[in-house]
């Protein structure tokens, strides 16, 4: 069974000062209900564009957005049922007081004059991302991975039907940036919460996302479960924007012991295995990089450069010879 749509987008196109380059163009998208569906892409993609047309806080210049099969009104001056029930959270906290405490900006906007309900959301909206013990502080004072956490509640209170996030984990540490993701992950699973989500960090998007969109130059190339995008992506632009890979010409490849039909060759370094038997040791190490539980060895051969995963620390050592063997690689570009 087909999975109920939210939000669709036909033949979208939003441009800036009548450059073409700039926005979106021509896009038409199905976002599921429920879900998170996570967009990806290089700085100034569209990315931030495709969120504002979908959220209603910009019109398109040409096509329509439908929310729940009915045309999205724009954000003004007076609110439809649609508008106040998608969410916005950007990293820039813009509808925040700094100088108020959090339980003030997170009631904000709720009815004063029902005072039991107002404590009854307010405590409700803290308690889920975990930061009551934070109300009496004013926000201003907070840590980025604790105003995040406030802004979130914020967004959560009345219980939205989307919740749109741009670049929610761009200033966080590891701890908040985890610990939030898994926020998300619950609310999205208790509440049924549409989760849309902007990030330009491929790892985040990987681990969170049902459904993953790529986006270049203002158009969608690339869409599908992040798994597969990761394991069988149909584009260059996708493989080398999902992961840290190395990108090498035909004859570079030959270097490789890879002989290929097409002009681009693209190697993770999870698929190369370091020193197997019986193979030459003609690949040098040149850096050797903490990775935490693994290394990452930057190993050349004719000025071919490598990335490698190296599960065995300290192993090996600036300078060492090694063999290896690749047991997975890509083909893009055109055909030789």
């Amino acid at each position: 069974m087909k999975d109920e749509l939210i939000l669709e987008t036909i033949s979208v196109t939003k441009n800036f000062f009548g450059d073409k380059s700039s926005g979106v163009n021509n896009i038409t998208l199905f976002i599921p209900k429920g879900k998170i569906t996570a967009v990806v892409g290089e700085s100034g993609s569209g990315k931030t564009t495709l969120l504002k047309l979908l959220s209603g806080m910009i019109k398109p210049d040409s096509g329509d957005v439908f929310f729940h099969g009915q045309p999205l009104p724009e954000r003004g001056a007076a609110f439809t049922a649609a508008n106040t029930v998608i969410t916005m959270v950007s990293q820039d906290n813009h509808d925040m007081d700094a100088k108020a405490n959090v339980w003030i900006n997170v009631s904000n906007g709720l009815p004063a004059e029902d005072r039991n309900y107002q404590i009854q959301k307010t405590t409700q909206a803290l308690n889920l991302l975990g930061i009551y013990d934070l109300r009496d502080q004013p926000f201003g004072k907070l840590s980025g991975g604790e105003k995040q956490r406030v802004t979130m509640a914020k967004a959560l209170i009345n219980r939205p039907e989307v919740l749109m996030l741009d670049e929610p984990f761009n200033q966080l540490d590891a701890n908040y940036r985890e610990g939030l993701q898994h926020d998300i992950r619950q609310i999205v699973k208790e509440w049924g919460v549409t989760v849309i989500l902007v990030s330009h960090d491929p790892a985040e998007l990987l681990s969170m996302a049902d459904e993953l969109i790529v986006i270049k130059e203002g158009e969608i190339v690339e869409n599908g479960p992040p798994i597969e995008l990761y394991h069988s992506p149909k584009l260059l632009y996708t493989s080398k924007i999902l992961v840290a890979s190395t990108e090498l010409t035909a004859k570079q490849a030959s270097i490789c012991g890879i002989t290929s039909k097409r002009g681009s060759v693209v190697i993770y370094a999870e698929h190369i295995k370091i020193n197997p038997l019986r193979i030459a040791k003609k690949w040098t190490v040149k850096q050797v990089l903490f990775k935490g539980f693994y290394e990452e060895l930057i190993i050349e051969c004719q000025e071919v450069t490598l990335r490698a995963i190296n599960y065995t620390r300290g192993k090996y050592e600036p300078g060492n010879k090694v063999g290896i063997s690749i047991k997975k690689y890509y083909e893009f570009g055109k055909w030789l």
